[in-house]
């Protein structure tokens, strides 16, 4: 049976068994607003490292907390559902890696505010780029389920924002390590990593909202 036809042949069993076992939860909606949540979190975050003064990142803190808080009921009715619009596991997975992009958006916060780092070009740039990945994310998961093809373009995007955040992670790094104070290198190493690890939160999203698309309808 060729790919087309096999495809078709998926999709007419997706139909078959959404009639007879409906689904009761929205979890595209619910994942596309926890989306949009992540994405005012990075959104947050940037606004933060570009003002003149850093003053204490409590509305992030409070937005994860939201967030966690949101997340955990729909794991809950995930657990509860018989029908899902897509895989169970990658629905969860899914809903994670967004939590992860937005605990390590505020883990930055949070210890550059207790360490006393001051954003410099290298942070505001993974920033920045992290931010641009995430709305290409937000987007592309709010209209997975209509408009295939253009989320596969989002997709395609936001990896080359994850990229610049490996890329500039490098340039950063290799700056740090000839630098001759160890202890502003050693926290400024932190945020750097916080910075990267979000940016390879970003890029599981990517992979598993990918998986998620291909085996839609």
């Amino acid at each position: 049976m060729e790919q087309g036809q096999k495809e078709n042949e998926t999709g007419r069993k997706r139909r078959i068994f959404s009639s007879i076992f409906p689904q009761v939860h929205d979890f595209e909606g619910m994942l596309a607003e926890q989306a949009e949540r992540t994405l005012e979190g990075v959104h947050t975050l940037v606004i933060w490292l570009n003002a003149e003064t850093q003053e204490e990142p409590r509305h992030l803190d409070e937005i994860e907390e939201e967030v966690d808080q949101f997340r955990l009921r729909m794991e809950d009715k995930l657990i509860q559902s018989f029908s899902t619009p897509f895989d169970r596991q990658d629905i969860y997975s899914l809903s994670r890696q967004m939590d992860y992009i937005l605990n390590f958006s505020n883990e930055t916060a949070q210890e550059m505010y207790a360490f006393g780092v001051r954003p410099d070009g290298s942070i505001r740039e993974m920033g920045q780029a992290l931010l641009l990945g995430t709305e290409c994310v937000a987007l592309a998961v709010k209209i997975m389920g209509t408009d295939k093809r253009r989320a596969e373009k989002l997709i395609h995007e936001a990896r080359g924002a994850m990229r610049d955040i490996e890329e500039e992670y490098i340039r950063s790094m290799a700056s740090l390590l000839h630098t001759d104070d160890a202890m502003a290198a050693l926290r400024k190493r932190e945020i750097y990593h916080h910075l990267r690890d979000a940016g390879r939160a970003l890029r599981n999203t990517m992979d598993i909202l990918h998986n998620a698309l291909v085996g839609l309808p």
